[in-house]
């Protein structure tokens, strides 16, 4: 992982800076525009100080002039609704600058994170802290709080940093002594903000992680919530939320607290500037100091202002800004992870035969579940092999490893004589067709989730391979035929569509996990002899526990806590008895084949 929990705010800005550089003329209008608003947000001080010293000329002249008044209002006012008049055409063309380069930063940042995590070993999902609610609320956080750092940086804080920095030069070049007052009174509320940070950001990563947990026991909920009915754990389930919307209530009451007490001391030290400054400059006027005069204090004290602005601002650009650091190390840890990368080799032969050997292979989840122990197997080209054993044996785990979607921790496995590391992960993939016993369903047309089997397929080849699959009738049976949702369909006829979909891409080398276990026994039969004719001349791996499909394997091996305890053709291993004939014998048993042959005969 990528060394982002020291990340400070120079750390954090020279990470976006990649991302904000494509739109670097945006940036050019943008800053033009800030100056220009800087500027404008000046005039306020300077006519107020002209015109108060202008009534003032005209109060004490012998005969009021009611003309000269008339003119000086006029001039006044034409001068500040002009200039407000400007001031909204640059705010909102600096707005709409900025707001691009928002929109479009967090849109590369969205992207760059799922191609990033598309490049994934699966064992990086697989790893605890990695769960898609959890991964969901880590990536969402983390593009909105650093599209808003950049909004922050570039449409909030330099205009007001812009105008600041002219205000307390102006300020300056009217009188030394109060430029000085207003200068000393920022390092005192940048410290108090300083200390603010500090305090709050344990309590904010206690926030987030608050916040990834019920995002995740969220998606639990829905994701479960047949099997929640069913027990009727409604209270359970709802206990459960409320603990950590409590945890989480305590944890922003507490950051809260301490925000506004931080806050309410920062707006004290700005009203005591602010006092100064009057106190100072009313000292100046009383005292006949030169270039003083009762204008220069309303012009003082609107400049103040100005350069009291940024910190008025600051406290919530702050907060967000810390915000950002929290919720970019997760991010950037995603985006800047190499380790997790799934590694691929430079093989890619013209055909591939589809012989697998696994030597001495051992392999441990990510959790610690040590699934394969000291395994040894041959997987012959062409043939048919099937894996059977009790649940937990590591028969899934071999057709993962096989897959290239875990990397054994020691032992090798080789294909056509190749070792797997050496192959190309796509050419490898693109040669195998993976049938689980719950596969996943995309949202989509029926349509759409075939063709993802060969995406340049015609509208006949998947009309052919849905009929393979004994869909096509059931598809075309649907209101828009094969442009109906997919998730609409029932489970039986969604396992139907996966099916389709592995007919589709014809591979040479097939995994069948328990490929008919959710559908009845007339789809199971129609399958079976699908998948029978598709076998020929290809490599098939079948884990099943279905006996006819047990049975019908060119070679068969047992598995028992995650190694092989027998191995060679379905009849040698049940005359072998042991494990396999204990399976199959209950699994003769639990179907009443006694009765079902009676049954037959009769």
């Amino acid at each position: 992982m990528s060394d982002t929990s020291k990340m400070g705010v120079a750390g954090l800005l020279r990470k976006l800076i990649p991302f904000v550089l494509p739109y670097k003329w945006l940036l050019v209008f943008a800053l033009i525009l800030t100056a220009l608003g800087a500027s404008m947000a000046q005039v306020n001080a300077i006519v107020l100080d002209r015109a108060v010293d202008a009534i003032n000329d005209l109060l004490h002249q012998s005969t009021f002039a009611w003309n000269q008044a008339a003119r000086l209002l006029i001039i006044v006012s034409s001068i500040l609704l002009g200039k407000e008049v400007l001031s909204a055409v640059i705010t909102f063309g600096q707005r709409i600058f900025g707001e691009k380069i928002r929109i479009n930063v967090s849109r590369d940042l969205s992207l760059k994170v799922i191609d990033k995590i598309l490049t994934f070993r699966m064992a990086f999902f697989s790893a605890d802290g990695n769960e898609p609610g959890k991964l969901q609320t880590r990536i969402d956080r983390g593009i909105m709080s650093l599209s808003n750092t950049v909004k922050n940086f570039f449409i909030d804080i330099l205009p007001l940093f812009t105008s600041a920095i002219m205000a307390l030069v102006l300020m300056f070049a009217a009188n030394v002594y109060v430029g000085l007052v207003a200068l000393a009174i920022i390092p005192v509320y940048f410290i108090i903000t300083a200390r603010q940070g500090v305090r709050m950001k344990g309590w904010r990563r206690n926030v987030f992680g608050t916040h990834q947990a019920l995002n995740h026991g969220i998606m639990n909920i829905l994701e479960s919530i047949g099997v929640i009915k069913s027990f009727n754990r409604e209270n359970v389930e709802a206990a459960r939320q409320a603990a950590l919307q409590q945890q989480s209530t305590e944890q922003q009451m507490q950051t809260r607290r301490i925000s506004f007490f931080f806050e309410g001391f920062k707006s004290f030290v700005e009203q005591i500037g602010t006092v100064l400054i009057i106190i100072l400059t009313a000292y100046l006027v009383l005292t006949d100091y030169p270039g003083m005069s009762i204008g220069k204090i309303m012009y003082h004290v609107l400049l103040f202002n100005n350069v009291s602005a940024p910190i008025r601002q600051l406290h919530r650009i702050y907060d967000d800004l810390n915000d950002a650091l929290i919720y970019a190390e997760g991010f950037f840890g995603i985006l800047e992870d190499n380790n997790e990368v799934e590694k691929s080799g430079n093989y890619k032969p013209t055909k591939v035969l589809g012989n697998f050997e696994l030597y001495n292979v051992e392999f441990t989840y990510p959790g610690g579940t040590h699934a394969i122990r000291n395994l040894t197997m041959n997987i012959n080209a062409g043939k048919t092999t099937a894996l059977v054993g009790l649940s937990g044996a590591g028969k899934t785990t071999i057709v993962n490893l096989l897959d290239k979607f875990y990397t054994p921790d020691s032992g090798t496995i080789t294909l056509d004589g190749v070792p797997l590391e050496e192959w190309d992960t796509q050419t490898l993939r693109d040669n195998i067709g993976l049938v689980l016993q719950k596969n996943h369903i995309f949202s989509g047309t029926i349509e759409e989730n075939i063709r993802y089997g060969k995406p340049s397929a015609t509208r006949e080849e998947i009309e052919e391979a849905a009929r393979k699959a004994y869909i096509y009738d059931q598809i075309i049976a649907q209101p828009e035929g094969f442009n109906s949702q997919a998730l609409q369909l029932s489970g039986g006829q969604q396992q139907r569509i996966a099916i389709a979909r592995m007919f589709l891409k014809n591979p040479p080398i097939i995994f069948l996990d328990e490929p008919t276990a959710s559908l009845d026994a007339i789809a199971t039969e129609q399958i079976k002899a699908s998948i029978d004719a598709i076998k020929q001349g290809r490599t098939v791996i079948v884990i099943s526990h279905n006996i006819g499909q047990i049975i019908d394997s060119d070679q068969l091996y047992v598995l028992d806590t995650g190694t092989a305890v027998q191995n060679g053709t379905p009849d040698e291993v049940y005359r072998q008895g042991g494990l396999y004939k204990e399976i199959f014998d209950a699994s003769a048993r639990s179907m009443n084949v006694d009765k079902i042959a009676s049954t037959i005969e009769s």
